[in-house]
C-alpha cells in the first residue's frame, strides 16, 4: 500500500538507554556529578543526571534546618552534588548537596570557645527554649533557665521571638552530639556574687511573694534573688498550718535577712522578727509567783491551755485545777480534767521553761492563796481580838483595885 509505520518513541527510549547506560558508567560512592531538578516533594528533590534519577533528600540540603526543599533549590536549577549511596540493581542513586560544602560541626569547638559571646538569629522558640542560629547549619539552645536570673519567667517568648537577632554567651559545646548551649543571663553579672556585699544579716528588706509552698514562702527581693521565709518565721504565737494563712502570692511584704549563703544560693528571712519576740518580753518581764489573767481557749486530757495574749499561750495542768472548778459531764457526774472554754480567770505562774517555750499555770495554788489569806486574816482577827479582851480585862482589874 506504499504506507511506512515508523515510531519515534522506540527512537527516544533507545537515547534514553544509551544516555542512561553512559551515566551509569560514571556514578559511583562518593562521585561528584551535575543534574537539573527535575521536580519537588515533600522530603527531597529528584535530579535528573542524564538519563537516571537520584534523590536529594532535604536532609541533605543543607547543614542548616530545611523544612521544605524549595528553601534552597527549584525545578530547573543546575547542581553539583555528591553520590552518597548507589544501589545498581534497583538503579536507586542518593544525592546530596550539603556534603559538597566543609561540615561545620568538624571545627566548632575553635569556632566557638566557652564563655565567648556570638549573635545569631532565633529560628525557633519552644517551652524549654530558643534555638539560635548561629551560621548555616549551626544551630544553639538557649534554655529557658539561662535567659534571666529571676525564676519568674513562664515561657521562653516572654524574652526573645523568632527572627530577633540576639546575643549570647557559649556555655558548653558538644561535637559529636552537634549541640551548642548558650546563654543570655550570662550577659549581666549574676547577682549572687555581690549579695552578700549588698546586704547583711539582721537588715530589713521588701519583696514581692513570688511562691508558697507547705515549709515556707519564697520572696523576691531583687531580680535572680530570692529568699526564703520558713513558716516557722512567720509568727512568734501563731500556730500556722500553711504560709497562706499570713501572706499571699504576689503580695509585697517586709522581712528580715537572717541567713546569707550565696555560694548555695539560700537567703533567710523572717516575718516575726519584724516584732519584738513576745516570748522573750513574757520571760523577762514574769517570774515564778506573778499572777496573770487569760481565757481558756482549748482543752486536753492533761489540761487547759490558756491565752495570755493573742497566739501566746499556757498550760494550766489538771493537777492544778481544782476538783470543784473542773467542768462536770452531765452523764454520771464523772469529773474531766477541763474548764469552761472561753472562761476567763486569775492563773499564778507556777513554770517558766523559755528554751521550750513553756508556761505552767495554776488555779489550785490561786486557791491555796486565798485559803492561806483567809486564814492569816482570821487569824489576825482573832490576834486583835484577844488583845482587846486583855486590854478590858487588864482595865477591870485596875479600876477593882482602885476601888
Amino acid at each position: 500500500r506504499n504506507n511506512a509505520v515508523v515510531s519515534r518513541r522506540v527512537l527516544l527510549e533507545n537515547e534514553q538507554e544509551l544516555r542512561k547506560t553512559e551515566a551509569l558508567a560514571h556514578i559511583s560512592e562518593g562521585a561528584v556529578v551535575t543534574g537539573v531538578i527535575k521536580n519537588l516533594t515533600d522530603y527531597g528533590a529528584f535530579v535528573d543526571l542524564g538519563g537516571i534519577d537520584g534523590l536529594l533528600h532535604v536532609s541533605d540540603l543543607s547543614y542548616g534546618n530545611v523544612t521544605h526543599p524549595s528553601a534552597v533549590v527549584q525545578v530547573g536549577d543546575q547542581v553539583t552534588v555528591k553520590v552518597l549511596k548507589f544501589d545498581l540493581e534497583k538503579e536507586r542513586i542518593s544525592l546530596g548537596l550539603k556534603q559538597m560544602y566543609p561540615d561545620p560541626w568538624s571545627n566548632i569547638d575553635a569556632h566557638y570557645p566557652m564563655q565567648s559571646r556570638v549573635i545569631g538569629r532565633v529560628v525557633s522558640v519552644t517551652d524549654y527554649g530558643a534555638f539560635v542560629e548561629l551560621e548555616p547549619g549551626v544551630e544553639g539552645l538557649i534554655h529557658i533557665s539561662e535567659m534571666t536570673w529571676s525564676r519568674r519567667m513562664k515561657h521562653p517568648s516572654k524574652v526573645v521571638k523568632v527572627g530577633d537577632q540576639v546575643e549570647a554567651v557559649v556555655l558548653e559545646v558538644k561535637p559529636k552530639d552537634r549541640r551548642i548551649s548558650l546563654g543570655i543571663k550570662q550577659l549581666e553579672a549574676d547577682p549572687w556574687t555581690t549579695v552578700a556585699e549588698r546586704y547583711s544579716v539582721g537588715s530589713v528588706v521588701e519583696g514581692r511573694v513570688r511562691k508558697l509552698s507547705d515549709f515556707g514562702a519564697f520572696i523576691e527581693i531583687e531580680e535572680g534573688v530570692d529568699g526564703l521565709v520558713h513558716i516557722s518565721d512567720m509568727s512568734w504565737t501563731t500556730r500556722i498550718k500553711h504560709p497562706s494563712e499570713m501572706v499571699k502570692k504576689g503580695q509585697i511584704v517586709q522581712a528580715v535577712i537572717l541567713n546569707i549563703d550565696a555560694p548555695n544560693r539560700r537567703l533567710s528571712l523572717g516575718v516575726k522578727q519584724l516584732q519584738p519576740d513576745a516570748w522573750e518580753t513574757f520571760f523577762r518581764t514574769h517570774q515564778i509567783g506573778d499572777i496573770v489573767r487569760g481565757h481558756v481557749c482549748r482543752s486536753s486530757a492533761f489540761g487547759a491551755f490558756v491565752e495570755l495574749l493573742p497566739g501566746f499561750e499556757g498550760l494550766c495542768h489538771k493537777s492544778e485545777i481544782p476538783t470543784e472548778g473542773r467542768k462536770r459531764a452531765n452523764a454520771g457526774e464523772i469529773e474531766e480534767p477541763l474548764l469552761p472554754i472561753g472562761q476567763e480567770l486569775d492563773f499564778k505562774v507556777i513554770k517558766l521553761n523559755e528554751p521550750q517555750k513553756r508556761i505552767g499555770l495554776s488555779l489550785r495554788a490561786m486557791a491555796d492563796d486565798e485559803e492561806r489569806l483567809r486564814l492569816e486574816d482570821y487569824q489576825r482577827q482573832a490576834a486583835i481580838a484577844t488583845s482587846t479582851m486583855g486590854d478590858v480585862i487588864r482595865h477591870h482589874g485596875t479600876q477593882d483595885d482602885q476601888n
